[in-house]
């Protein structure tokens, strides 16, 4: 148990400061550690507690608790939420003072302009590899699409699309 706890801590705190642009950039690296290199959760299960941290109140890296809940009750829950959001703080609160130091300075700019790419791909990338997971049939291409769509062309509460997917799901596939 303890080996697993460290696992987790490790796998989680290394996520934590590699989480440019928010946890999205992240989820693909996730899904490859915690599906693929240490077997804790099947590509469905970590698709279903993804689901889950976007529909739950609150922020959607939440999810990542529910991760640890799984692996090792409550006490994994812990270690990871402490792992995944601790380190992350610390890093933002130093960055910040040197941030706010260099106000002014030709290198900030450049820095910033150089990281929005780098964070836009990130979350793409976290956003192709949970299409990945969760467009299986044709079905589900075509209520992303739709979703997609009406995102494109009007402003819409995703959590009203969020259910209005799941009440087209269980109309036509429950």
């Amino acid at each position: 148990m303890l080996i697993k706890l460290l696992n987790l801590f490790w796998v989680f705190a290394l996520l934590s400061l590699l989480a440019v642009g928010g946890g999205t950039a992240v989820l693909p690296e996730m899904q490859y550690r915690v599906v693929h290199q240490f077997h804790w959760l099947t590509d469905p299960q970590f698709r279903d507690v993804y689901g889950l941290g976007q529909v739950a109140p609150g922020p959607n890296m939440l999810m990542v608790i529910v991760i640890g809940y799984r692996l090792a009750g409550a006490l994994g829950a812990l270690v990871v939420g402490l792992a995944f959001f601790v380190p992350d703080c610390v890093l933002t609160l130093y960055a910040n003072r040197a941030w706010n130091h260099f106000k002014g300075s030709p290198w900030r700019t450049a820095a910033q302009r150089g990281l929005a790419p780098v964070a836009i791909g990130l979350m793409l990338a976290g956003t192709f590899a949970m299409a990945k997971l969760a467009i299986t049939n044709y079905f589900n291409f075509a209520v992303g699409l739709v979703v997609f769509l009406l995102l494109s062309w009007r402003h819409v509460n995703p959590a009203l699309l969020v259910l209005g997917g799941g009440v087209v799901y269980l109309l036509l596939r429950g």
